[in-house]
């Protein structure tokens, strides 16, 4: 097979480096990208009272209101997330229920949601998958994933490099005034998402504190629960595998959820529910979103049963592919492929990369 690293780098994606505390953590982010956070913080307030994301009409103090509903199972929930949260509003000059609306926002609108509206194409899609050591050359387990979105938000997509003060060094893959979208800590701990939207939603914890407590933890099953047992906003699918291999696809609405742990062969999700009991919570999806996502589910399990083991070129290749995997955004939604990571949670290494993974070049980062 091919070589285990993709490729060599070249500085595409750009990295924020940050330390210390919580609140110096979040003044940082906020710092520097200020402006574009408030840019988002304006666009999403804006979306999450219009009838295609929320089903119904919301005045803005509705959604505001809202949010500082949230917020009180973030504090409970991540303390210490919740301070480096608010710092960052204070940095870009939001309130702390607008930042947390641009940091979670497809699980919040999950919460706004009223029945009566599928959900919008524009929201996160991705292909994800994991690699058990049965079927990884060299190494205990491989990860990777597509993040997919309006091909606006390639340009503010980032990469963390995390080293808060009494905790894990972690690489997380975002895009600016989010915690954390996907990523692995020093430890080995990696996490992916993909965005799924269910009726269920509730005032609860957001997806990217999820991540970000994900990433604190040591041990596998600590981190699991941090999925299994948080109080959800909103729905979600999880991919985790510690640097051991073990590994688990976690399918969670804001009410349930459905763990199947990773065995012999690769595990892949897409933007659908796949177990039974979370199809019956699912909002209605659009017919070209579902045939999108049941197409590049297909695409993913066929290109990952082939190799008979895989390196982490081959699943930089696979996120490559432009049968289904790899697209362009068109009209009328321009949804698009607009970033990339792939991780060897074993060697502490990960690859990431901004834009169409067939036009930009993987960098590497080590927590080794």
């Amino acid at each position: 097979m091919a070589q285990t690293n993709p490729e060599s780098a070249r500085p595409a994606l750009p990295v924020l480096q940050l330390s210390g505390s919580p609140e110096a953590m979040g003044r940082r982010h906020g710092e520097r990208f200020a402006h574009a956070i408030r840019h988002f913080a304006a666009e999403r307030l804006t979306l999450a009272g219009e009838p295609a994301w929320a089903g119904r009409s919301l005045p803005r103090e509705a959604v505001l209101r809202c949010a500082e509903n949230c917020l009180a199972y973030h504090r409970r929930y991540a303390p210490d997330l919740t301070a480096e949260l608010d710092a960052m509003a204070q940095a870009s000059g939001l309130s702390s229920a607008q930042m947390l609306i641009v940091s979670g926002f497809t699980d919040f609108v999950d919460t706004v949601y009223s029945a009566g509206a599928p959900a919008p194409a524009e929201a996160d899609n991705c292909t994800a998958f994991l690699v058990p050591g049965a079927r990884a050359e060299d190494a205990p387990g491989l990860f990777g994933q597509t993040w997919d979105m309006h091909e606006s938000a390639a340009e503010h997509a980032i990469l963390i490099d995390g080293r808060p003060r009494g905790g894990l060094p972690f690489l997380a893959f975002t895009s600016v005034g989010c915690l954390g979208m996907i990523g692995m800590n020093a430890a080995g701990i990696t996490v992916g998402i993909n965005n799924l939207s269910a009726a269920d939603g509730r005032p609860g914890v957001t997806w990217n504190f999820v991540v970000r407590k994900v990433l604190q933890q040591e041990r596998f099953e600590d981190a699991l629960a941090c999925i299994t047992e948080a109080p959800r906003a909103g729905a979600h699918n999880y991919l985790l595998m510690d640097a051991h291999g073990a590994g688990a696809n976690v399918e969670a609405t804001a009410t349930h959820c459905v763990v199947t742990r990773l065995a012999d062969q690769p595990l892949a999700h897409t933007n659908h529910c796949l177990a039974p009991q979370n199809r019956a919570l699912e909002r209605e999806r659009l017919p070209q979103s579902q045939a999108s996502s049941e197409a590049r589910l297909q695409r993913a399990r066929a290109l990952l049963s082939a190799p008979p083991a895989f390196t982490t070129a081959d699943l930089a290749a696979i996120t490559r592919d432009t049968e289904a995997i790899c697209y362009r955004g068109a009209p009328p939604n321009h949804v698009a492929t607009c970033g990339a990571v792939i991780a060897d949670p074993g060697r502490r290494e990960l690859w990431a990369l901004r834009g169409l993974p067939t036009e930009q070049h993987y960098q590497r980062f080590s927590l080794a």
